[in-house]
């Protein structure tokens, strides 16, 4: 007589403790911020492009000059240069960063491990944020010592903070772009929707400077808003509504991460189907 079938036990495992997965995320952030720091490729340009860019249109060719009341066009670059770069900072992290990951297979090994799939992109998020933050600092030295730029001590805390927040709906449209894009196309992707729509929403230099297509456009596009942001804390907006801006970079976050889960999804299923 033949031996009984054994019967597979799928009772799930038991939730895992919150100091665990805390320790979890805490160590795949480290690895990933050391990650990155040790690609000198990701790490320079990421962080020494948006500074080099201030020093010559902000400091170079503009300096002490006005762009409006009181507002010089040091102060006014400082915030959309901030902006230019915490945004460079997620969509590179989490764009091409997820990519390359992607086509080299480390999607799979991750999900052969028991940690969570959060920690993952909550750590790229993480690294994307601390880039942001540096280049932020170091903007900031550069206005403050060599530009002139005075602004009162709350003013810059909140500049600050408006700016490295601004890197979270970014890191969401990086993940769908992650997810969307080859390893091998993703930079140039990247690089063709990063660098024109930073333009033609007046990061790289005053919106009313340019051609009144772009001042049309500005309003349709992510960016324009999180620099209006950035702008009404030192008050050079344009003078839109707060509500406004943060409305439209919340339905922008919100469209990107449904599109970023969509083609998450659909990977997983070419991966085991």
């Amino acid at each position: 007589m033949n031996a009984p079938y054994a019967v597979a036990d799928f009772t799930p495992p038991p939730p895992m403790p919150l100091a665990r997965r805390a320790r979890i995320y805490l160590v795949e952030a480290r690895t990933e911020l050391l990650k990155v720091i040790r690609l000198p490729a990701y790490a320079i340009p990421t962080i020494a492009f948006p500074p080099l860019f201030y020093i010559l249109f902000g400091l170079s060719f503009g300096g002490s000059r006005s762009v409006g009341p009181s507002m010089t066009v040091a102060t006014y670059m400082m915030a959309t240069y901030g902006a230019f770069g915490v945004m460079g900072a997620a969509l590179f992290g989490f764009g091409v960063g997820v990519a390359i990951e992607r086509g080299q297979g480390w999607m799979l090994v991750k999900r052969a491990t028991p940690m969570p799939v959060a920690a993952y992109f909550a750590a790229k998020m993480a690294v994307s944020v601390v880039f942001g933050a540096a280049i932020v600092a170091i903007l900031f030295a550069l206005g403050a010592g060599f530009g002139g730029v005075q602004l009162p001590a709350l003013t810059w805390l909140v500049l600050a903070g408006t700016l490295v927040a601004g890197a979270l709906p970014f890191c969401a449209f990086g993940l769908f772009l992650g997810y969307l894009a080859g390893p091998n196309s993703a930079v140039p992707i990247v690089n063709l929707i990063y660098l024109p729509i930073s333009f033609a929403s007046g990061l790289w230099m005053p919106l009313r400077l340019l051609p009144g297509f772009f001042q049309k456009l500005a309003p349709w596009l992510p960016p324009y808003h999180y620099g209006q942001l950035a702008l009404k804390t030192i008050g050079a907006d344009a003078g839109g509504d707060l509500a406004t801006h943060v409305g439209a970079l919340a339905v922008f976050t919100l469209l990107s991460l449904a599109g970023a889960a969509f083609l998450y999804r659909r990977d997983e299923g070419k991966t085991w189907g």
